[in-house]
């Protein structure tokens, strides 16, 4: 999947090379497309879980609990971060609350701001490959639901399968729900931060 990123990104620089300025103005419109589309198959992909609501109530609070800790804790680490290299606080708390999104956090960033939505990128792609090396040591070493915290929104899919690995069933099922809110708030707090 990493490849995959990284040959799309180069792609895209080479493209961006060689498209007119009549060409780029069409960008913002087909960025919109391409976020509704996604933000299409992942409310396809909450509603065939049909049984979600069912695991939330079995395991309790802990399942709460977890993503708005997880979320607190990136949003404040991304603000304590942004004042060191020089970010405002509402800048900072947009990226971190991208949550490892980086698709998506980005595209949303973007109009604002095409330096800051390139950060963004940065910040929550390496979120998620830095999530992929750490959890089976934070599980190890730590605790299984700590474990989730590295993996953000990517808690739910790409990442959910070292969690599972690495830790137990309900800890599979946790870090589900957490990737679920955490990928709801993505397109509600990003904006929100940005715009303020």
């Amino acid at each position: 999947m990493t490849l995959k990123i990284l040959f799309s990104v180069a792609f895209g620089i080479i493209t961006g090379r060689f498209l007119s300025s009549y060409s780029i103005g069409f960008l913002g419109t087909l960025m919109d497309i391409g976020l509704c589309t996604l933000l299409f198959f992942v409310g396809i992909d909450i509603g065939k879980n049909k049984d979600i609501f069912n695991q939330i109530k079995d395991i309790g609070i802990k399942a709460i609990s977890t993503p708005f800790l997880i979320a607190a804790g990136s949003i404040i680490g991304s603000i304590v971060a942004g004042i060191f290299l020089g970010y405002s606080i509402n800048e900072s708390a947009a990226i971190g609350s991208g949550f490892g999104w980086y698709s998506l956090s980005a595209i949303i960033i973007a109009p604002y701001s095409s330096q800051l939505s390139a950060l963004s990128f940065i910040t929550n792609v390496s979120r998620e490959i830095i999530a992929i090396i750490c959890i089976p040591l934070v599980a190890k070493y730590i605790g299984y639901t700590e474990a989730i915290a590295p993996a953000g929104a990517t808690a739910m899919d790409t990442v959910l399968p070292i969690i599972s690995k690495a830790t137990d069933g309900k800890t599979a099922v946790i870090s589900f729900i957490t990737g679920l809110i955490l990928s709801i708030f993505v397109p509600i707090l990003v904006p929100f931060f940005i715009g303020l």
